[in-house]
């Protein structure tokens, strides 16, 4: 009874339970099998999980089929246990259940130790790749992975929680764009929603509500320009001052650019036509990062008499702003010049630039937001920094049927939550 004995304490049973056999077989496959059943004593330790009764009288009903639960691998070779859990019986209200295992947490196929290492997997790799690795089937390690994230988030606390950011975070090419809020000063994910419109700020504040957090308590949020967030946080976040980053007012701008270059190609003169064939990344990139034959390629365009070259004249000027005022004043003074001078450049081109003054008109309307990257006030640099975690990520539930599995593991990886550790001590 020695191996018994010593694989009874490697399991951390008490004397409730005991290892009865411990074999090595060969055949499906090599596995080490430790055959656990329960002791007499497990009997008086219980009582009727009726609320309103507390009778001790507890005896065996019967056994439950017996089952296996994967362990940590020993001597390098898998391990499981196999046992047939006992089915409990009150005297007094005749009520029948099944025994916890000790060893078992929420996966319900795995050992808590198991289950407390296996994440360190899924952590650097793909889960489908852990499986494969783990020896385990990919479905049953995202099923237990679900249950320990969703109980380890459904108790974090977010009362401390003042300044935040959201972003959109690609799913899938034309496809869906999970909203992420995440604590800025806490730098992690605090709740992240598949769309991206007015109502994820709603959701979001019930987030805050069931974990001691609250909506009026946030006092800056960092965000894009989308009307969609600006009418999310004006509705529910009505303390936070916004803050728009350069980052997304680049993008805003430099969008309306690539519409633009779009609808001149399609729209414009054969000219125009001609010159903006396979243009696309030159517009796209900052001129220093242009290679060589991109930076030919654009000297050799006529920009003065294509509204492509216009707008995109706007959009230097407009990152220029960023890139050189000092001081919130100069700030102010040079973006205003910029709007009014952006309007008159979009009156007169017409048609042809109505995306980029849709752009303008959306910074005319969201100065304050605009400046307060002058304040040094909020960004959403650590959003933008999320970017590699988010592309990690996707790689990492490579294979997932719906946006549940990527938000289970962007709060695995992102969320700071208290998980499972290795090794573990039992209850």
């Amino acid at each position: 009874m020695i191996p018994e004995k010593a694989f009874a304490g490697l399991l951390q049973l008490d004397d409730k339970w005991e290892v009865v056999a411990a074999e090595f077989e060969t055949q499906p496959a090599e596995r080490f099998l430790l055959v656990v059943r329960e002791t007499a004593k497990l009997w008086p330790s219980l009582r009727c999980p009726e609320t309103n009764c507390a009778a001790s009288g507890v005896v065996c009903h019967d056994h439950a089929e017996a089952r296996t639960w994967r362990h940590l691998d020993a001597f390098g070779k898998r391990a499981e246990i196999l046992c047939a859990l006992p089915r409990a019986r009150c005297k007094d209200y005749r009520k029948v259940w099944t025994v916890t295992a000790p060893w078992e947490d929420k996966g319900k196929h795995f050992t808590r130790d198991f289950e407390a290492f296996s994440p360190t997997s899924m952590r650097e790799m793909p889960v489908k790749r852990a499986g494969e690795i783990l020896g385990e089937g990919d479905t049953r390690l995202w099923r237990m992975l679900t249950a320990h994230v969703r109980d380890a988030h459904a108790s974090a606390d977010f009362s401390d929680v003042v300044p935040v950011g959201v972003d959109a975070m690609n799913r899938r090419k034309g496809h869906n764009y999970p909203a992420v809020f995440a604590d800025r000063e806490g730098r992690r994910v605090l709740f992240a929603t598949e769309g991206k419109d007015h109502w994820t700020f709603e959701d979001f504040a019930r987030e805050l509500g069931r974990h001691n957090g609250h909506p009026h308590a946030i006092t800056r949020i960092a965000m894009d320009m989308s009307a969609a967030y600006r009418k999310g946080a004006a509705e529910t976040l009505r303390n936070a001052r916004v803050v728009y980053d350069p980052f997304h007012v680049t993008a805003l701008v430099g969008g309306a650019v690539d519409e633009v270059r779009r609808r001149e190609a399609r729209e414009g003169d054969d000219d125009a036509k001609s010159s903006l064939k396979g243009t696309m990344h030159l517009f796209r990139k900052n001129r220093e990062n242009l290679t060589e034959r991109q930076a030919e390629a654009m000297d050799g365009l006529d920009l003065k008499n294509l509204a492509t070259g216009q707008a995109h004249r706007v959009h230097l000027e407009r990152s220029d702003i960023h890139r050189t005022a000092r001081t919130g004043e100069k700030a102010r003074y040079r973006l205003e010049a910029w709007v009014h001078w952006a309007e008159a450049k979009c009156e007169r081109w017409g048609e042809l630039l109505a995306p980029l003054a849709r752009a303008v008109k959306t910074i005319r309307g969201n100065p304050e937001g605009i400046l307060a990257h002058w304040d040094g006030e909020l960004s959403t640099a650590f959003l933008e920094g999320l970017n590699s975690v988010f592309s990690a990520v996707k790689r990492k539930a490579r294979g997932y049927r719906s946006t549940d599995y990527l938000v289970t593991m962007l709060y695995f990886v992102a969320g700071k939550l208290s998980m499972p550790s290795y090794p573990s001590h039992g209850k």
